[in-house]
């Protein structure tokens, strides 16, 4: 419900204006002269302001720039009397938006002020857009026919028009907001807004003003009053990235929104209603944080009403293929050019890489191979270049001589010297397995278990 503040000198006219927005829908505060007008727009953020010009105490130029200085995008309507219009054209130079002549015509006023707040919708649905750049397709940027990703279809598309909140986890790189992005688009809440906000980039100083919003004054900085996303989102979904980020103190206030559905702004002493969706994602492991005291329980199993697991694309390199081609398409398209074709050895070698970083790591890796690449084709050659690390990185030479004081992940190293050894054997036989397996003396049942224990696609027997 959009707020709307009058503000005359004239009781009777007040009231008319007041009983007239009310029907229509608006929530109304009255102001009786400008001074009061003044101090409500310091306290409160308005969508739309009517003031009338001439008032005693303070005019309605002393409101406008009250309000432009306090909150920049709430729209002002100013009245005037007949025949001095030369005000109100002042008042349009100083950030107005329109005026009123009295006496005016109901019917003219509705107009006038739906035009206003439709265009003060439009400013946040465009800072929404510059901030988001979202894609409003379902389920268009996750590619995947792997298992694991059908399971995770599967529930986004089960639980999208639940009001649950969800918590996604997954390792860094294996597109938790994609999901996230998914579930609002399927929903019912797709018309509202989608704001997504990484809870590890913010400081914590700035995190609370960045959900709640704050008031003029409540901090150095603070110049003038201002939503929070969760203000914004309202009727859509919130997307809390790396929430495992957050501290104590931000999590109380978290808990409170999720709970009472209501918030302050920082330096606010009235309380907001809100309805949004939460999504939250981390890459930790929420649990064990739990457990040492570093993540509120009860947040905790507010958040994880409908957990999503997404699998890290080493247990589902069958998709890297279709990765491959996904990226290839989209990178030529924005380079204006051609898509490059992978031989089969580079995608062998794909197949054969770690992706620690996952798919972000993966599209990464072809952005560079569509703005390098020179010819048609991309040779195995090429991506071992532009890998950050190599595929097969003589793992056996750095066996430690000694055990290290702090211990080492003996199943993590024998595990990649293992890996290591089977891709080496794979080239060496160019991926012919019976010939792969007879190099590592292996009989086909044994190597073809450790093609499957660590995802190595591709080949013929």
């Amino acid at each position: 419900m959009e707020k709307i503040l009058v503000v005359d000198d004239e009781k009777s006219l007040r009231e008319v204006m007041s009983i007239m927005l009310k029907r229509a829908g608006y929530e109304v505060t009255e102001a009786s002269d400008g001074e009061q007008a003044i101090g409500q727009v310091n306290k409160e953020i308005y969508d739309l302001v009517i003031t009338d010009l001439r008032m005693p105490r303070a005019d309605g130029m002393d409101v406008l720039k009250a309000v432009k200085s306090s909150s920049p995008e709430t729209v002002v309507l100013v009245v005037t009397a007949f025949g001095t219009a030369d005000s109100a054209v002042e008042a349009m130079k100083q950030g107005a938006y329109d005026y009123l002549t009295k006496p005016f015509q109901v019917d003219e006023v509705q107009l006038i002020i739906r035009n206003a707040l439709e265009k003060r919708r439009l400013s946040t649905e465009n800072m929404l857009l510059k901030r988001e750049m979202a894609s409003q397709s379902s389920f268009a940027q996750i590619v995947g026919q792997s298992e694991a990703m059908q399971k995770v279809f599967d529930v986004v598309r089960k639980v999208a028009d639940s009001k649950s909140n969800v918590l996604i986890c997954g390792e860094s790189g294996t597109g938790k907001e994609l999901v996230a992005r998914a579930i609002h688009y399927n929903s019912a809440r797709s018309p509202m807004p989608f704001v997504a906000v990484n809870c590890s980039a913010v400081p914590e100083t700035l995190l609370e003003s960045e959900l709640f919003g704050h008031m003029k004054g409540s901090f150095t900085g603070a110049v003038a009053n201002k939503a929070g996303l969760f203000e914004i989102a309202n009727g859509g979904t919130i997307f809390l990235d790396e929430i495992g980020d957050t501290t104590p103190a931000i999590q109380v206030k978290l808990l409170r929104v999720i709970q009472e559905r209501e918030f302050r702004r920082v330096g606010g002493t009235q309380d907001m209603k809100v309805d949004v969706r939460v999504v939250a994602a981390t890459n930790r492991d929420l649990e064990k944080a739990v457990a040492d005291g570093s993540f509120r329980e009860d947040l905790y199993y507010r958040l994880d009403v409908i957990p999503i697991r997404l699998p890290p694309l080493r247990l589902r390199a069958g998709d890297i293929p279709l990765l491959v081609a996904h990226f290839l398409e989209k990178f030529a398209q924005e380079s204006g050019r051609g898509a490059p074709t992978l031989t089969t050895e580079a995608m062998h070698v794909l197949l054969g890489h770690e992706w620690r970083g996952n798919v972000r790591e993966l599209e990464n890796l072809i952005e560079r191979v569509v703005a390098f690449s020179t010819g048609t084709t991309v040779t195995d050659t090429d991506v071992r270049g532009w890998l950050h690390h190599a595929v097969t990185p003589q793992q056996s030479q750095g066996i430690p001589t000694d055990l290290p004081e702090d211990g080492l992940d003996l199943e993590g190293l024998i595990n990649g010297i293992e890996k290591d050894l089977l891709m080496r054997a794979l080239e060496r036989s160019k991926w012919v397995k019976k010939k792969a397996a007879r190099l590592l003396k292996l009989n086909t049942r044994s190597f073809r278990y450790r093609l499957e224990k660590y995802a190595i696609k591709g080949g013929r027997d």
